[in-house]
């Protein structure tokens, strides 16, 4: 299934996409979550809300650095032994249409990180590889955005990658049955009608399987929780010269099988 979230009198709500309507339905996130669809409470064509996105703020985000063989290339870094993991704080989190905000006087360096995003659908506590991509409800689009100067200034990344306005997700949550294999889908970035970032999730180092497997031996992966799978070559900082985001900018994430995350740059 395809799920959409959006408010409709008042209350947020999950509705199915159907071409150009959404089956607007009474299912839960937890539903949502389990693969149980709820009841068609009504329809209403797509274009006539504002998306919200799917995973509210969730209980962590999982993030992983230098997890695509071409972005490790672009920045001449040597491939991890393990998965890179860090977090993004959930504060970060706005939906699609949001703006991304910063302040010029904190930040001049700020970058774009097209990302699939895992969502887990249920309690994964030292799962095995084979088994791990049976905790996985589905997926969707993440932009992890970056503030260079301060994630590389700090010698760690969590400020950088966390201000606020610095993690749109969404809209479409796809199931993971409609996606099948994660490890096939098309990925990039577009800056203005440019398209900045091409790759494929082939190009992963450690796969989603691994991933939520590798995770899940140090902490215990939650329903609802967001595993962001790193990003592919093409990164602002990694060209020459380097391109940062600026005011007025509109970036957007493509997936294939997933669909488009847009949002528009504002400096405060």
């Amino acid at each position: 299934m395809r799920w959409l979230k959006f408010e409709q009198a008042g209350k947020n709500v999950f509705g199915i996409a159907n071409g150009d309507s959404i089956d607007v339905t009474d299912a839960s996130w937890a539903d949502v979550l389990a693969g149980k669809s709820g009841n068609v409470t009504g329809s209403v064509a797509r274009s006539s809300v504002t998306l919200l996105n799917p995973v509210g703020r969730p209980g962590k985000i999982v993030a992983i650095g230098l997890n695509y063989m071409d972005h490790i290339r672009e920045t001449n870094s040597t491939p991890p032994p393990r998965p890179l993991v860090f977090t993004k704080f959930t504060s970060s989190v706005i939906n699609p249409g949001d703006e991304i905000v910063w302040s010029p006087a904190l930040t001049k360096e700020v970058d774009y990180e097209a990302e699939l995003a895992v969502i887990i659908g249920k309690t994964a506590r030292r799962v095995s590889q084979a088994d791990a991509l049976s905790y996985v409800a589905g997926y969707t689009c993440a932009n992890d955005v970056s503030a260079r100067d301060i994630q590389m200034g700090d010698g760690q990344w969590i400020r950088g990658k966390s201000l606020d306005t610095f993690c749109p997700i969404g809209p479409d949550f796809v199931s993971a049955d409609e996606i099948g294999d994660p490890q096939t889908l098309a990925i990039r970035c577009i800056l203005n009608g440019e398209v900045v970032q091409e790759s494929n999730t082939s190009q992963m180092v450690f796969g989603v399987a691994e991933l939520v497997a590798y995770c899940s031996q140090s902490f215990t992966l939650e329903a609802g929780d967001v595993i962001l799978t790193g990003t592919p070559h093409g990164v602002g900082m990694g060209r020459t010269p380097q391109l940062w985001m600026k005011n007025g900018d509109k970036v957007a994430i493509e997936i294939e099988k997933i669909g488009r995350l847009e949002n528009v740059c504002r400096e405060e």
